[in-house]
């Protein structure tokens, strides 16, 4: 994928290939002309670069369509971006489920499909369930290991570039686990370990409620929350990939843990029993007094750390997700807490992409790192 034009090492040439097929995949079915005007080039660069491109695979020329009026002469020929001469996996590793997207270069999703996992599972178990998620999901849309350009994977835990888990308590045999080189053993292409809240940030920006913000904090939320946050459009993953680990902020003057906050009994419950949590809402909502009472413990911890990364980054807006994003009432409460701490209260809104976020955020990554390679004029100047 680095060498667009057929093995021409030109750093003018492949500039030249990196705006066109720019504006190829922004357009339908452009002729040279089109391309001419679009890019600036001279018509000769155009139909030498598009010629390369072809030969690479990246570009064909359009067939005409049949059943329109004929012109006379010859009609310009039309070329397209070959969306399927690649693909892009995206991959989510929870708690309770694995799942897997599939899409094409457009980063359009062709498939989808997802598995259901015990939350005692051993890493090994799970990564075996991820196998499955995947091969199931490439063979029902018919695509090859070998076309896929980029795998990216959405876990919890503190994530290196190199993609080991350095620290990921949530999932057992989590921390320390070389996640990234675990499932390299099963591509050709570059995999792509980020945190599930930094996937699911970079998914509603990219397809979901934060299409037009720039300054976004997502909430993953649970008994113990992360978050993913964007500062200019950008991931701030923070120097050692910890930024937005807000769910240890309970260390820091407020020891009670989570899952002791929101229990109604003197029994703290497990933290990843989405179902326990989930009764005690409905309880809650039905009056039972001690499970109010566990209730506004556990929306008072949350605004606490919501509160922490609003006052530090001052977001123009927060997505809430995660299992309580399905909660009712839970939105109100953080918006009037938050008016009540913040300097500038960011706008509320609960994710749109929901369960689907952190895979749609891990595919996005993906084709970042793609498209860094078809079309960022830094990243051709570098390798040239």
């Amino acid at each position: 994928m680095g060498r667009l034009t057929g093995g021409d090492p030109s750093l003018l040439r492949r500039i030249n290939s990196a705006v066109v097929l720019h504006a190829l995949r922004g357009a339908g079915s452009p002729t040279l002309t089109d391309l001419t005007r679009a890019t600036g080039l001279s018509r000769p660069t155009v139909e030498g670069v598009v010629e390369g491109l072809i030969e690479t695979g990246l570009v064909a020329e359009s067939v005409p369509e049949e059943g329109g009026a004929r012109r006379q002469g010859r009609p310009a020929r039309r070329f397209r971006f070959r969306v399927e001469a690649g693909h892009l996996l995206g991959i989510e590793i929870g708690p309770h489920r694995v799942a897997a997207l599939v899409s094409g270069l457009d980063g359009r999703i062709i498939g989808a499909a997802s598995r259901d996992v015990s939350d005692t599972a051993s890493a090994d178990d799970r990564l075996d369930r991820v196998r499955v998620v995947v091969a199931d999901v490439l063979r029902r849309t018919g695509v090859s290991r070998s076309n896929l350009r980029a795998v990216g994977v959405g876990c919890p835990g503190i994530v290196e570039t190199d993609g080991t888990v350095r620290l990921g308590v949530a999932l057992p045999g989590w921390t320390g686990l070389a996640l990234g080189q675990r499932i390299q053993r099963s591509f050709r292409c570059p995999v792509l370990v980020e945190n599930d809240a930094n996937a699911a940030v970079v998914a509603e920006h990219w397809k979901g409620v934060a299409k037009d913000c720039d300054d976004v904090v997502f909430v993953l939320a649970g008994l113990s929350p992360g978050a993913g946050s964007l500062i200019n459009g950008r991931l701030h993953r923070g120097f050692g990939g910890a930024a937005g680990e807000i769910g240890a902020l309970h260390l820091l003057g407020r020891e009670l843990r989570p899952e002791s906050l929101l229990s109604p009994t003197d029994e703290p419950l497990h933290p990843l029993d989405e179902q326990a949590v989930t009764e005690v809402f409905a309880l809650a909502k039905h009056g039972d007094v001690r499970a109010q009472a566990a209730v506004d413990r556990y929306l008072q911890r949350l605004v606490h750390d919501v509160a922490a990364l609003v006052l530090a980054l001052d977001p123009e807006l927060v997505v809430i997700g995660g299992w309580a994003a399905g909660l009712d009432g839970i939105l109100e409460p953080l918006r009037n807490e938050l008016a009540r701490y913040c300097l500038r209260p960011p706008r509320v809104v609960l994710s749109l992409l929901r369960e689907a976020a952190v895979a749609t955020g891990a595919l996005r990554i993906a084709l970042d790192h793609v498209e860094d390679e078809l079309f960022a004029v830094e990243a051709t100047s570098a390798r040239a």
